[in-house]
């Protein structure tokens, strides 16, 4: 999938507001039809839900299931609702809430780790049926270096921190991100 332009960006957040919208104010799905069609090719994509600067729920899929727009509609509600880290974002909460796109490349195996960028890659790490994600931001929020990325998104996956250098598989990826502010 090309790169989407701002305006493709700010539809594809106006579809995560509607969905969240519908389903936590009225309890319904979301039907809604994108005017821009490069948001009806399949696509995969992250939604992240942040309250007051702190993350509130976050799903995606890695590669794509569908239509982009329906990929982050049910990412989106979701995030609010199915994160197991917190209980669902409520009705008075939505104003509050941020959301955060992450539209993902392919994935792509690392053949060479110093080949990985802090702020242009995310990671994907799985060993023995175990596998954690970080998106690309993740590592600039947190101040991480290449290792510390690594270990960290190891740790995620329930493995410990150096099975990077241990025979697990490591991909990569990259995403355009799209940000809105509070709903």
């Amino acid at each position: 999938m090309p790169p989407l332009t701002l305006e493709e960006g700010a539809e594809l957040l106006q579809v995560a507001q509607d969905a969240l919208r519908l389903k936590i104010a009225c309890g319904e799905c979301y039907r809604g039809t994108p005017v821009h069609l490069s948001l009806h090719g399949q696509g995969a994509a992250f939604v992240t839900l942040k309250r007051g600067g702190a993350l509130r729920g976050c799903i995606g899929h890695l590669t794509p299931l569908g239509p982009l727009y329906l990929a982050v509609a049910d990412c989106a509600v979701a995030a609010a609702t199915r994160d197991p880290r917190f209980d669902a974002v409520t009705k008075e909460e939505l104003n509050d809430i941020r959301i955060d796109i992450s539209v993902l490349s392919p994935l792509e195996t690392v053949v060479d780790f110093s080949l990985i960028e802090i702020g242009k890659h995310g990671l994907y790490i799985e060993k023995g049926g175990r596998q954690g994600v970080l998106l690309p931001q993740v590592a600039v929020e947190h101040g991480l270096d290449r290792e510390q990325f690594l270990s960290l998104t190891c740790r995620k996956a329930g493995l410990a921190p150096d099975a990077w250098k241990q025979g697990a598989v490591v991909k990569v990826f990259s995403a355009q991100i799209f940000q809105s502010e509070s709903l």
